[in-house]
């Protein structure tokens, strides 16, 4: 009986020969080679002060960038620049930068997909990092740990292509 099939198991040669093809690609690989400090600052300006608070709840402010460049042919640096700052009544508590890195090597990615890579991915990876030396820094400056939430790295990756499309249609 004729089931409309020529023997190929429901396959037909495209199918097999797309799939001989997916199994000759060399996958992705992506290796942390080093993660470290770029810059760090803390400032206490007005720490003579912090008795005047008597338990005000200081006004939290943060802002988080991310960059990425290639250093090399397949290796490249992503870094989460991180500002907070926390002020009252007194004027500013503290004033914090940390910009920490990451050095990745990157084989077998297309070129289109090593920017969002590189400014989602590779910041996911280092970023609890960064959380514990904000923590960290907050507390030995004599303040309560500063905990950061997770971040979506993705959500900020397709605001900033939102804004560089909507400058681009301004200029246009």
């Amino acid at each position: 009986m004729a089931d409309g099939t020529n023997g190929s198991n429901g396959k037909t040669a495209d199918a097999g020969a797309a799939a001989k093809e997916t199994q000759t690609q060399t996958p992705a690989q992506v290796q942390l080679v080093g993660q470290y400090i770029k810059d760090l600052s803390f400032e206490n300006p007005n720490v003579s002060k912090l008795a005047e608070l008597k338990g005000e709840n200081p006004d939290l402010r943060f802002e988080v960038n991310v960059n990425a460049k290639r250093v090399g042919p397949d290796t490249y640096e992503s870094a989460i620049h991180f500002h907070g700052n926390a002020s009252g009544k007194i004027g500013v508590i503290y004033d914090m930068e940390v910009v920490y890195a990451g050095l990745f090597r990157i084989q077998n990615i297309p070129e289109e997909a090593i920017e969002p890579f590189m400014l989602v991915n590779c910041p996911t990876l280092i970023f609890p990092f960064l959380r514990r030396i904000v923590a960290d820094l907050t507390r030995d400056g004599g303040f309560p740990p500063l905990l950061l939430d997770p971040m979506d790295f993705g959500a900020l990756f397709m605001r900033r292509k939102q804004q560089e499309a909507a400058e681009k249609a301004t200029k246009s």
